[in-house]
C-alpha cells in the first residue's frame, strides 16, 4: 500500500490501518488494499484477491462462509475510517468537474474545496476558466432561439373585446381615433377613459391574448422576494416576482406583456418553476415603485468586448470570491452571473448571500 504525504494524526490512522491488516494477514491471505479516485465513497477499497496464492503456497480461505464474513467486517472497518478520514480532510479526493482535467493525483493534496461552478468543483484556476468559457460560449449561442423571438397575437386586443362583447364596435373606433390624435398610450387606456370598459377588464382581455392568468397582489411582500433577480432586470424588463408557493413554483407578474426570455432566465437560475401572468396596470405600477425601493443583492455591472474577455473577467471574478455554487444564464443580450458565497437556506436566497454580475453580450 503506499503511504501518501498526509501530515498528523491522517499519517498515523492510515498506518494503523496498514498493521491491522499485517496482524491479520494470516487469517486473511490474498487481500489488497488500493487508495485510488476510483474508490467509490471513502477513497480506500480493501477486496479480496481471489486465487492468489498465501504466503506458504496455499489458496487462502477466501472462498469460506468464515473468512467471507471476516473480509466484509474489515472492509466496513476500513470504509469507515477511510470516510472520517476524508470528512477530515474537507473534500481532498472530490472530482473535478472540469472532464478535460489534467491533474491526475496532484488535485488530491489541493486543499480548496471551492470555488463551485453550475454545480461542480474546480480543482484549479486553470479548470475553473475551461468551464467559464464553455459556459459562456453556450449563452452566446443561445442567442436567437424560439423564446427570444417577439410573440404575435393572433387577434388585436379591440377585436377580441368586441367578439367577447366587453365594447362594441363604436367605442373601439372612438377610442382609436383618441390614440391616433394624441400618438400615444395603449388602447385600453383610452378604452378605460372614455368609459367604454374598466380596467380589470381590460387586463383580462390582455391575458386571454397571452393565454396566461391574471395575478393578484394579495399579500405580497417586496422585502421577501428582491433576491429572485437583480433590480436592473426588474426595472429593464418590468418584472414583479409576487410569491413562491410550495418552494417549488415562483409566479412572476407582467403589466401588458409577458417576457418568455427572462421567465426561462429566472427559471434556471434559482430552480424554481416560474408561472407567468399579468397585474393590472395600476395595481403593478405602484408594486413595482415600491419593489425599487427595496434592498436588492449587490450587482456589479461589466463591460466586456468579446465572449473570451468576458470567460477571463468571470473566471478572475469566481476565483477571488469562491462562492459555493455560482451559475451563468442569459437574459436577452445580458449575460447574467449569480454568486451564492453561502449555502442557501429555503427557496428564496439571502439577499446578503449573493453577489450578480451581470455582462453585455450583445456584440459578443
Amino acid at each position: 500500500m503506499p503511504v501518501l504525504g498526509f501530515a498528523g494524526n491522517n499519517l498515523s490512522e492510515d498506518n494503523q490501518i496498514e498493521n491491522y491488516r499485517r496482524e491479520n494477514s494470516t487469517a486473511q491471505p490474498g487481500w489488497s488494499g488500493t487508495y485510488g479516485e476510483d474508490s467509490a465513497e471513502t477513497g480506500f477499497s480493501a477486496e479480496p484477491s481471489r486465487g492468489q496464492p498465501s504466503g506458504d503456497g496455499q489458496l487462502g480461505r477466501i472462498e469460506s462462509g468464515q473468512s467471507g464474513q471476516e473480509d466484509r467486517q474489515l472492509g466496513v472497518q476500513v470504509g469507515r475510517r477511510g470516510e472520517d478520514r476524508d470528512r477530515r480532510l474537507g473534500g481532498l479526493v472530490s472530482r473535478c468537474a472540469n472532464p478535460q482535467c489534467d491533474a491526475g493525483w496532484l488535485r488530491f493534496w489541493r486543499r480548496r474545496r471551492l470555488p463551485v461552478f453550475e454545480g461542480g468543483w474546480c480543482c484549479s484556476e486553470r479548470c475553473t476558466r475551461t468551464l467559464v468559457t464553455e459556459a459562456v460560449s453556450r449563452e452566446v449561442r443561445a442567442r436567437g432561439t424560439g423564446v427570444e423571438r417577439h410573440h404575435r397575437h393572433r387577434i388585436p386586443l379591440g377585436l377580441l373585446m368586441v367578439e367577447r362583447g366587453w365594447i362594441n364596435g363604436k367605442q373601439l373606433q372612438e377610442a382609436l381615433k383618441m390614440q391616433k390624435a394624441v400618438g400615444a398610450g395603449k388602447l385600453g387606456h383610452w378604452l378605460v377613459r372614455q368609459g367604454s370598459i374598466d380596467e380589470p377588464t381590460v387586463t383580462r382581455a390582455v391575458g386571454t391574448q397571452w393565454g396566461c392568468p391574471v395575478l393578484t397582489v394579495e399579500s405580497y411582500s417586496p422585502e421577501a422576494l428582491t433576491s429572485i433577480m437583480p433590480r436592473l432586470f426588474l426595472d429593464a424588463f418590468g418584472a414583479l416576482p409576487l410569491r413562491v408557493a410550495a418552494g417549488k413554483i415562483l409566479y412572476l407578474g407582467f403589466e401588458d406583456r409577458l417576457d418568455p426570455a427572462l421567465a426561462l432566465a429566472v427559471e434556471r437560475m434559482t430552480g424554481l418553476k416560474v408561472e407567468s401572468g399579468l397585474v393590472q396596470d395600476s395595481v403593478f405600477r405602484a408594486e413595482h415603485t415600491r419593489t425599487l425601493n427595496a434592498k436588492f443583492p449587490r450587482a456589479q455591472l461589466v463591460d466586456a468586448s468579446s465572449a473570451p474577455a468576458i470567460a477571463a473577467t468571470l473566471t478572475r471574478t469566481i476565483e477571488k470570491a469562491l462562492p459555493v455554487d455560482s451559475r451563468l444564464v442569459r437574459v436577452h443580450d445580458c449575460l447574467w452571473l449569480r454568486m451564492w458565497l453561502r449555502p442557501q437556506q429555503g427557496a428564496v436566497a439571502d439577499v446578503d448571500g449573493i453577489r450578480d454580475v451581470i455582462y453585455s453580450a450583445g456584440s459578443s
